[in-house]
């Protein structure tokens, strides 16, 4: 098959010039280049010019749980064999990880060459502001776009009280494009539409948010499978049991994922600076370049606190990613761990100290 017809039947899925330089190595070894659209017990569905193929992943199966096949990656296939392998998977352009529930320190990937993160987030139960700045932290170290979309708006008939939830999202996600949407009567899901007609778009949020009801919408047809959430919490058995990559009628493609009870940050350090880039560019003014924005003199962020410019739940918030972010890379790193338990020591003497001279004061 030709270049030109591998790229017209390749192009929804977001082949392009960029990705056939990448695979040209591989075409003069006659693989198929392809891209995963489901992943299950080390085989996966690899969509070809000529059709879905399944294939075996055991050949590119790294001791790095980082680097197995997923659902968005671009890979080189054979093109016949029983069993069929994929014999390598493209460099990926972007990566949506998160840590794993276990004690090991093992990240764990979602979605590949993702350029929109959707973080769904149901307005049926009360919003979890922490729980979309986990999200959105995960998302901007993935280098993707993060877009947050509140399902289930008609459920909240009165437009001020809407307006308000949206600006107190907004607040929470700056950069953030924040929109209130209801695939029941299809509010707000024009522009939903156009956002991910743009590119390849990873729907992500909990269960019962409403993400499979979403996902439907923007398909235009019943595709996945939809169960009700419970009244008391707004949460739901997992609809969504792999992650499946669907083209989009009006472009694009789409990456629907099982609902996350867990959403632990993987080294995103610089995605937790850029949900509290309010707080980062404070930091900027203050006296002292480490500055733990705890009691140290001349700290600009404590003066945005007592000011009420900063919310103490934001700063709250900043703090226990933070702490989180820098616990998970300590795990793999053991300079950093020694330098973690040399930091609490010194605060420890410090506070210790502290406490007796203000015992001495008292006296």
């Amino acid at each position: 098959m030709s270049s030109t017809s591998v790229s017209t039947a390749l192009a929804p899925y977001g082949w392009d010039d960029a990705w056939a330089d990448e695979f040209a190595p591989y075409d003069s070894e006659g693989l198929l280049p392809g891209r995963v659209v489901r992943v299950d017990r080390g085989q996966c569905d690899v969509v070809t010019a000529g059709g879905v193929l399944r294939a075996d992943t055991a050949f590119v199966t790294p001791h790095d749980p980082l680097r197995v096949v997923c659902t968005g990656d671009w890979v080189a296939v054979e093109p016949a064999g029983t069993p069929r392998y994929v014999r390598t998977c493209l460099p990926r352009r972007t990566a949506f990880v998160r840590s794993t529930s276990s004690k090991r320190s093992e990240g764990q990937i979602l979605a590949a060459n993702v350029d929109h993160a959707i973080v769904a987030v149901s307005l049926a139960v009360e919003l979890d502001l922490g729980r979309i700045e986990r999200f959105l932290a995960l998302a901007w170290e993935s280098g993707a776009q993060p877009v947050v979309v509140l399902t289930k708006a008609d459920l909240v008939p009165d437009a001020v009280t809407l307006s308000h939830l949206v600006q107190d999202v907004e607040n929470t996600a700056p950069g953030v494009p924040v929109l209130a949407v209801s695939a029941v009567g299809g509010d707000g899901l024009d522009v939903l539409a156009a956002v991910v007609a743009g590119g390849t778009s990873v729907l992500l949020g909990q269960s019962g948010a409403g993400k499979s009801t979403l996902a439907n919408a923007l398909l235009g047809q019943d595709v996945m499978e939809v169960q009700a959430a419970r009244d008391v919490d707004g949460k739901g058995r997992h609809t969504t049991t792999t992650r499946n990559l669907l083209t989009l009628p009006g472009g694009g493609v789409l990456i629907d994922t099982p609902g996350l009870r867990g959403v632990g940050l993987w080294d995103a350090g610089t995605g937790v600076g850029q949900v509290f880039a309010e707080i980062e560019e404070l930091a900027d003014d203050c006296r002292f370049h480490d500055c733990a924005h705890e009691a140290e003199p001349g700290c600009a962020v404590l003066a945005a606190l007592d000011s009420g410019e900063l919310p103490v739940r934001r700063l709250e918030s900043y703090r226990k990613l933070l702490r989180e972010n820098q616990w998970i890379v300590a795990k793999t790193d053991a300079r950093l761990r020694a330098e973690i338990r040399k930091d609490w020591k010194r605060k420890g003497a410090e506070g210790r100290a502290a406490m007796e001279a203000k015992r001495g004061r008292q006296r």
